[in-house]
């Protein structure tokens, strides 16, 4: 019993070390090419910009690789697991371990281990680590690489508090100004008070909006009050950045951080919810999708075929981009249709994990 069970525990550490091993060289290969096309892309921006080459170095790039290692872990696992495995196959090394006595359940068990590893890996990435690299990122992009053209919002409708509603005709992001501003108060009995002005302006030093042409109308019982100026100073609870957010900030967002600010925009009855729902899911969902697709891989590349290893990769890098495709797609339905995000994130890991079970049951024992 000893002999065996050192000898199991041989296979583990054997199955996981080509596992990782496999998985961070082929990861740092890409990383390596993605990092080149960037540089030969972006090399008349950080020269027209005169962006430091420490600034790009540690601003840019160190905080741009960890996005793309996540971004690419889920299929480069897949692959990892389709790579390795066949060529044990090949070997007839699978055959030689279940010949020893081995159940293919137990075989699998340092697969499980390794994929639990690296989702938990790519959980602590999209969750804690991204949103802080993300953030010196912008913040590069902003300085060095975007172009800073002036937009606007229009037809702006919020909730800044139960039962307070503002509307911005149009908002200059830059500018931070806003036309025909509207604040209304409601209550259990209707409205009670209601200000409008032609324009609305930031105070940046202040800390407070200017409003312009305002115009003030308050309603006490049967006691209505009217008030008119040319200019106001004053305080709301918005802030120029509530006009601003869009679903690339919740990606500067931990995951708590994230969830109150979900509540707070459903609250304001922000239009683009559901993107950040999305994004709130996906950070869950893509790491367990590296556990699913280790279990396809398997299936896959542990039986020894004619084509070898090249039909194995083919097969499988056919099956990973049908689920990153599967993903994008079912999340449009939940952007632009109905499906609720939860549903729409998960769906394809819940296919795609049927998949598996189905090809681990035919596969060679």
């Amino acid at each position: 019993m000893k002999d065996s069970w050192a000898k199991l525990k041989t296979i583990d550490r054997y199955i996981i070390r080509k596992f990782l091993g496999t998985f961070f060289f082929a990861i740092s290969l890409i990383v390596i090419i993605v990092v080149i096309f960037d540089i030969s892309e972006k090399i008349d921006d950080f020269i027209e910009k005169d962006a430091p080459v420490t600034a790009i170095i540690f601003q840019y790039y160190v905080n741009f690789i960890p996005y793309f290692v996540n971004l690419f872990s889920p299929l480069f696992t897949f692959i990892a697991v389709i790579f390795f495995t066949s060529k044990m196959a090949t070997n007839t090394e699978i055959v030689a371990i279940l010949g020893s006595g081995i159940s293919f359940l137990r075989f699998l068990r340092p697969y499980l281990v390794s994929s639990i590893i690296l989702a938990l890996l790519s959980f602590v990435r999209a969750n804690f680590l991204i949103p802080y690299t993300n953030v010196n990122l912008v913040n590069f992009e902003n300085k060095y690489l975007k172009n800073q053209s002036k937009g606007s919002d229009i037809d702006i409708h919020m909730q800044i508090s139960p039962g307070v509603f503002i509307y911005v005709e149009g908002f200059n992001r830059l500018e931070d100004v806003g036309y025909r501003f509207t604040m209304e108060k409601v209550n259990e009995k209707g409205l009670y008070y209601k200000m409008s002005g032609e324009m609305i302006k930031w105070l940046p030093k202040e800390k407070k909006w200017q409003i312009g042409n305002y115009f003030v109308r308050s309603i006490n019982g049967k006691k209505e009050t009217l008030l008119k100026g040319n200019r106001l100073d004053t305080t709301f609870n918005f802030t120029p950045a509530d006009f601003k957010v869009t679903v690339e900030n919740a990606k500067t967002m931990k995951f708590m951080q994230l969830r109150k600010f979900i509540e707070k925009e459903k609250m304001r009855g922000a239009e683009n919810v559901i993107e950040f729902e999305v994004e709130k899911h996906k950070r869950i969902a893509f790491p367990f999708a590296t556990v699913v697709l280790t279990f396809i891989g398997v299936s896959l590349s542990s039986r020894k075929v004619r084509g070898g290893i090249g039909l194995h990769l083919g097969a499988g890098i056919a099956i990973s981009f049908s689920f990153i495709l599967f993903m994008q797609v079912s999340t449009t339905f939940a952007i632009y249709g109905n499906l609720p995000p939860w549903i729409a994130v998960w769906i394809p890991n819940v296919i795609f994990g049927l998949l598996g079970v189905y090809l681990l049951r035919i596969a060679p024992k």
